[in-house]
């Protein structure tokens, strides 16, 4: 027992526990299946993708070390989420230390900036490629790639941190019960008997800028891609030129998409389920993690031919 700042009583909590979908029941038992599926997938199609762009010496292009970037961060975010919410789903398994809570808020909050981060690195190869193709091998180098990720890495590291610092600084009184499948900050800070106003502005401000800065940069590289390639006369020119960013584009689209749908839902709360965001922020973590390996894999040739030398060799 603790006395609080406002001069109450309380039980200091000392662990939280995640209710999955408490409203919707069944829905852990039909989702158990396709989200372990989704989830080995996720992790077989990018170990095969990172493995074939490591052994494979025509891959060792900055497009490719771009994508292999991509796919190690998809991997964490699956790894950071979905085997807590199969040991929910299978064996009841709700409780989580405070320090796994709010360790899993952190990776959860930084990793989807910095694979928002890539997107628009990758949307800006596309661009130069496309638009400045003569100069794209002095541009778009290995020292660029370099630089690109130390940016992609410190940006979203230092402005995502005070997310879980903000919330780990709380006082946490009586309720412990998360009603979510994992640790979002907003979901883990209204439990807290303290205001939460600089939580609700700081993650406002910082999602927003993060992700709205990125999405607005590959928007405009891809309008200017767009503009780019209908100047172009030469037969066949526009069909090859879109199809060096198609891969990438779809991506973008299964990322930015789900992102949509689950901020609407949020905004619409009132007419939808409480457990319908919930079931998308968990998709959001493993749906593009296991189809971004296999449109690139389908859609790119030298991956393709790469996977299938491996393949040949015994791998």
């Amino acid at each position: 027992m603790t006395a609080h700042q406002n001069g109450t009583i309380a039980t200091e909590v000392s662990h939280f526990l995640l209710n999955c979908f408490v409203r919707s029941p069944s829905w852990q038992l039909w989702l158990s299946l396709p989200l372990s599926l989704l989830f080995l997938l996720a992790m077989g199609a990018n170990a095969t993708l990172l493995v074939t762009i490591r052994l494979e010496a025509s891959l060792h292009q900055p497009m490719y070390y771009l994508l292999s970037l991509l796919s190690l961060l998809d991997m964490v975010l699956c790894l950071t989420v979905i085997p807590k919410v199969l040991a929910i789903f299978w064996f009841d398994l709700r409780a989580i230390s405070f320090f796994a809570c709010f360790l899993q808020m952190f990776i959860m909050n930084s990793f989807l900036a910095m694979e928002s981060c890539t997107f628009m690195v990758m949307a800006y190869d596309r661009y130069v490629a496309i638009c400045h193709p003569l100069r794209y091998p002095s541009i778009i180098t290995d020292q660029f790639v370099a630089k690109a990720a130390i940016f992609i890495l410190a940006r979203n590291f230092i402005l995502t941190l005070p997310i879980p610092s903000l919330s780990g600084r709380l006082y946490y009184c009586g309720r412990n019960v998360i009603e979510n499948c994992i640790c979002a900050n907003m979901s883990v800070s209204r439990l807290s008997c303290d205001d939460i106003t600089i939580n609700r502005l700081y993650q406002f401000a910082g999602g927003w800028t993060l992700l709205g800065s990125d999405l607005v940069l590959i928007f405009a590289s891809y309008t200017l891609i767009l503009r780019a390639v209908l100047r172009l006369k030469a037969e066949g020119a526009v069909a090859k030129a879109l199809g060096t960013c198609g891969s990438h584009f779809i991506l973008i689209l299964f990322f930015s998409t789900v992102l949509l749908v689950f901020v609407l839902t949020h905004v619409a709360k009132k007419k939808v389920s409480p457990d319908v965001p919930v079931l998308l922020n968990v998709l959001h973590h493993v749906v593009p993690a296991a189809l971004n390996p296999i449109v690139y894999g389908v859609r790119t040739q030298e991956i393709k031919q790469g996977i299938q030398r491996l393949l040949k060799k015994g791998w």
